[in-house]
């Protein structure tokens, strides 16, 4: 009989078309100020406005802190932290990609319990005091940062992203309004996709699977297989939005319980070192790792294989687990992802920092979980072949 297992999620999660009509709502369940975290893409489109006048609406004045900037460092939780308690706000809001509900999550947490973000990393500091109530609301459909209980925070002066996962960082509101992802543009639907693929993969053969997460990745990359070329090559096709706003969701719970695995552990330090972002990191990534994995998961992604390929389905495990990976492959190339170089990462920048990178994946603890764990010169040679991959 199998031991138990724990599974987390937000206390409240609304999901569907104009589920944001009901932030004003939740917020003011919280109290009367709230600090919306966001960015200025998310001001100029409109979306700041919008929440903040169903806040107002509601009762709820707001303050708002714009400055996250693609992946979110930790200046930006300092600053943030301190305008919430100069305005001694009783929630946060945060709108936009991962980076900004990520920035938001931290900020919950020091707000509360003090000092600083990279204190927290590898349970140095305890948090011993309920975080500020997070609201989160998504608008892609790839992080899953929403569900999860994992804060993903850069330290530009040691180049090493920060990965902090705590019960403490789960929101206490998800709001998945797939209206709001309407206005990413391909590439950025492209790469939060994949994302959300390897999240529902990873979560899928890691060590720390689970039922209920078996169930939740299986579902998500059912979805995600039959929806995110729909949505990268007609991003107003409102159905396919949904569909993998629902697959990201679904994902992010997945994999904040049954943890991630080598793709996550070695896409961070890319990040880190090269500011790609992170759903294309892990894109570059994903058939590489599957590969190298392959042979320790026949039974599992021969299971993902089905799901892609139905129509081969009595077929062996083996040439399914392969058709797996050939059909993750042709995605990858038709979603038009970049592999590091033609990303624009020299050679020589990365055999400069490439021991480093293997040093810190090993170090995140995701390798681990892994059905295949790497050595160190494994995850080197990974990286190089990561680097001129061939999709084709």
């Amino acid at each position: 009989m199998q031991g138990f297992n724990e599974f987390r999620l937000p206390p409240v999660i609304l999901y569907g078309r104009d589920s944001l009509t009901k932030l004003g709502e939740q917020a003011s369940s919280f109290g009367s100020k709230t600090l919306l975290v966001s960015d200025r893409f998310m001001e100029k489109i409109g979306n700041v406005a919008k929440c903040q006048e169903q806040l107002e609406q509601c009762g709820v004045s707001v303050a708002c802190y714009l400055d996250v900037n693609t992946e979110p460092i930790d200046a930006y939780v300092t600053e943030a932290t301190q305008l919430l308690l100069e305005h001694d706000c009783d929630s946060i809001v945060a709108i936009g990609g991962g980076s900004c509900i990520d920035a938001a999550k931290a900020v919950s947490v020091v707000a509360s319990n003090g000092g600083y973000i990279g204190d927290y990393s590898g349970g140095q500091k305890p948090i011993t005091i309920a975080p500020i109530p997070l609201i989160a609301i998504p608008t892609t459909a790839g992080t899953g940062s929403e569900m999860t209980s994992v804060t993903v925070i850069t330290n530009p002066e040691t180049n090493i992203k920060l990965m902090i996962k705590h019960p403490a960082f789960i929101p206490a509101v998800a709001i998945v309004d797939p209206l709001m992802t309407l206005s990413t543009p391909p590439p950025l639907t492209a790469a939060t996709g994949v994302d959300a693929l390897c999240h529902a993969i990873e979560a899928y053969i890691s060590n720390k699977a689970q039922p209920l997460t078996d169930k939740l990745a299986l579902s998500a990359i059912e979805r995600i297989a039959g929806n995110i070329l729909t949505a990268f090559t007609n991003g107003s096709d409102d159905d396919a939005r949904e569909q993998m706003a629902l697959a990201s969701m679904e994902a992010g719970a997945a994999f904040t319980n049954a943890s991630v695995t080598l793709v996550h552990a070695m896409s961070r330090p890319i990040g880190a070192m090269f500011h790609v972002p992170h759903g294309i990191s892990n894109a570059m990534l994903l058939p590489a790792v599957l590969e190298f994995t392959c042979k320790s998961a026949i039974t599992r992604m021969a299971t993902i294989g089905r799901l892609l390929r139905p129509d081969l389905s009595t077929s062996t495990d083996e040439l399914l687990a392969t058709t797996c990976i050939k059909e993750i492959k042709q995605l990858c190339k038709q979603l038009e992802i970049p592999t590091m170089k033609t990303y624009g990462i020299g050679q020589a920048e990365l055999d400069q920092v490439v021991d480093k990178m293997a040093t810190d994946a090993i170090t995140s603890g995701s390798p681990g979980n892994n059905p295949k764990v790497p050595t160190h010169e494994e995850i080197i040679a990974l990286y190089y072949r990561c680097y001129e991959y061939d999709y084709s």
